[in-house]
């Protein structure tokens, strides 16, 4: 990145005094990396949000007004009695290296072979050298390269691709293969999702995945739980010291074996309990799982239990705590509490767990309105039609194909079982910001869809959707892949407390609450995303308990009904997979490689005449131009969308538009000519 104080270029790497007035310029990033940061003693006075001052844009909290700085922010300094001493300069054995053709640390897991890949799918994702995709952000870096073959048909209950899960946490770092194509999920990334993840980026090599730029190459390489560990501590230490460098020495990947599994430990089923598996994800993070792969209450009662002891346990170097459907992940810091000490406590505390037939929880019914069909959505369609997949199944209408998968009759049928059913929630922070992840109570409301393949780059705030047999409010706007049924109100209240938002908590809902829906119209519910952040709108809520025991006694009574509805959901299901076999998608190849970048010296251009190009892979979104038009020197010609953003190229002078190289909708690689301008 080019950087100038008061015109003079600045070194990188070393600490500068900056006399009050002084001017600091920072230019464009050239080379490679995609990121620079600028850190000032003392850090800026801004306040704290969740125990951050750091900026979540896509939740607009945090920071500095919870958004990217603009001209005419005022930053102010947080106060600082002395000045720290400058001039100095980092060691040049502590500098990062960058590159276009990136190696990466991860360690396997905690999904692999051969439960949800096969084992060659695992080799051949350590082998390829995946090419980093144009839409790609702090939220998740996608990357192109070849499409498992897939260990199974397709994910049961959680969903029709065979990537589809039970939504469980997801580590920081995970390699996330949302349908067929991998996304690497970053800090603002989701707290929880379901899909599989053969692979975690560990701790010490994070930072890399900042510096991925669209069209960058990346190799994955297989690392253990000791390498990680050392890594981190000799890093911590050449932080203390600035002095000991940290070069990695990453080990090739070798051929899976029977013995090298992500699970690191399995307590077989017994008459007393469920199987247990303990899963390594990532080098400061574990997923313990309990039963079958099915959709079971009893199974998210037995994960509470678990989750309740470690809480009153208060086990030192326990972090975080984050249950799934049927998992529980801990975050865990490895300096303080190793591995095998932590996996030793999970497996004895299985012998001190309360049985949970008898267990009863609080709850409550939260009636929420919705907006059926709304207009956003049906918007957020549109856009992945033409940015994404065409051919999708699930276009033009995912309601449509909701009933067209669960052999309903109507898409009233469709609209009926929502609004009579009662969400439970099983999970919070399900794509971000306290989103629940919730299945109706009565399974024979479950509506059961596949999720989008691949996944959605925008979804409107508050939109409901339905991926496997699972609810999800989408707590802010962001990538998805639940299909659409409508828009209800906020889940997250940025900066008041109301009525519905209490003890300091900004996410409206708690495990174990029903969602009731009731139908309100577009226009009705826009009012009413007005008013409820401010404790206008008097949002229903009923408080009341849960009896697992009274559940299970449900399900007996109804069995035989419950029986009927899913086999003849089951039977849709298996004519949906044959309709896409027949229509050639049911191998969709989630992306091809970005075409290559056209020489300007093919090019017949007149002697006046220059190509102008764009300087980053992407989208075309939209084209502002015609041949035969004439423009000022900086009109936007065409606009990129790369990374979830908006890049305009402009017209570097005035002139005519001769030809026009791109069209909306298509892909195009940095350095490639869009349009061609004969000067003025």
């Amino acid at each position: 990145m080019e950087a100038t104080l008061d015109g003079a270029p600045l070194g990188f790497w070393q600490a500068h005094a900056v006399k009050a007035g002084s001017v600091l310029k920072l230019g464009r990033v050239t080379g490679a990396g995609l990121r620079a940061y600028v850190a000032v003693s003392g850090g800026f006075d801004v306040p704290d949000y969740l125990g951050a001052k750091s900026t979540f844009t896509l939740g607009r909290f945090g920071g500095h007004a919870g958004r990217t700085l603009r001209v005419g922010d005022m930053l102010h300094l947080a106060h600082r009695d002395k000045l720290p001493k400058t001039g100095a300069r980092l060691p040049q054995a502590l500098l990062p290296r960058y590159s276009s053709a990136w190696e990466i640390a991860v360690l396997y897991g905690p999904h692999g072979a051969p439960d949800f890949f096969t084992a060659d799918d695992i080799d051949t994702f350590f082998a390829t050298e995946w090419e980093v995709h144009y839409n790609s952000s702090r939220t998740g870096v996608r990357l192109i390269g070849p499409k498992p073959q897939w260990a199974r048909r397709d994910g049961g209950e959680a969903g029709l691709h065979p990537s589809n899960i039970h939504d469980n946490a997801y580590a920081i770092g995970a390699i996330d293969f949302t349908g067929d194509m991998p996304v690497i999920l970053g800090p603002d990334g989701p707290s929880l999702g379901g899909f599989v993840c053969p692979a975690v980026i560990v701790d010490c090599e994070l930072w890399k995945m900042g510096q991925l730029k669209p069209g960058d190459r990346v190799r994955f390489r297989q690392v253990s739980q000791d390498w990680a560990t050392s890594m981190s501590t000799a890093a911590d230490r050449a932080i203390e010291s600035l002095s000991m460098p940290v070069q990695p020495a990453l080990t090739s990947h070798q051929p899976l074996t029977t013995s090298h599994s992500p699970i690191l430990r399995r307590l077989p089923a017994s008459k007393a309990q469920v199987e247990v598996l303990y899963r390594q994800s990532g080098d400061r993070y574990l997923l313990v799982e309990y039963g079958p792969l099915v959709l079971d209450l009893n199974l998210r009662f037995r994960v509470h239990a678990l989750m309740s002891w470690v809480q009153e346990q208060g086990i030192p170097g326990v972090i975080d705590l984050t249950p799934g459907i049927r998992s529980l992940q801990i975050h865990f810091d490895g300096r303080r509490l190793p591995l095998m000490k932590l996996l030793d406590l999970l497996v004895a505390a299985e012998k001190e767990l309360p049985s949970i037939d008898d267990m009863q929880v609080p709850a409550r019914i939260v009636h929420l309105p919705l907006s059926w069909d709304d207009a956003a959505t049906r918007l957020a369609i549109e856009k992945y039609a033409q940015s994404v997949r065409k051919d999708a199944p699930w276009c033009p209408s995912n309601i449509e194909f909701i009933r067209r998968i669960n052999g309903l009759d109507s898409i009233d049928d469709v609209r009926r079982i929502v609004f009579d059913a009662s969400y439970m929630v099983l999970g919070l922070g399900d794509v971000y910001l306290g989103a629940p992840v919730a299945t109706p109570v009565d399974p024979r409301h479950r509506l059961v869809t596949t999720k989008y393949n691949p996944a959605r780059t925008w979804t409107p705030e508050n939109a409901v959707g339905i991926g496997g047999a699972y609810l999800c409010v989408y707590g802010m706007e962001g990538p998805g892949g639940y299909q659409f049924v409508g828009r209800t109100l906020q889940m997250w209240n940025r900066y008041k407390q109301t009525d519905a938002f209490t003890g300091g908590k900004p996410w409206l809902l708690r495990f174990f609450d029903q969602i009731r829906f009731f139908p309100v119209t577009e226009h009705e519910l826009l009012k009413i995303r007005e008013d409820f952040p401010l404790g206008r709108y008097p949002l229903r809520i009923e408080e009341t308990a849960f009896s697992l025991r009274d559940y299970n006694d449900f399900l007996r009574a109804n069995e035989q009904s419950i029986g009927a509805f899913k086999a003849r959901q089951q039977s849709a299901f298996e004519a949906e997979r044959e309709r896409w076999r027949e229509a050639g998608q049911a191998d969709y190849a989630a992306e091809a490689v970005l075409p290559g970048s056209a020489a300007d010296g093919e090019r017949q251009l007149p002697a006046n005449g220059r190509a102008v190009a764009t300087h980053l892979a992407g989208n075309i979104w939209k084209i502002s131009v015609k041949p035969g038009d004439d423009v000022a020197a900086g009109d936007p010609l065409v606009i990129v969308e790369s990374m979830k953003m908006e890049f305009p190229v402009a017209a570097p002078f005035a002139g005519k538009v001769l030809q026009v190289f791109c069209r909306e909708g298509s892909q195009v690689s940095a350095g490639q000519d869009l349009i061609v301008l004969e000067a003025a």
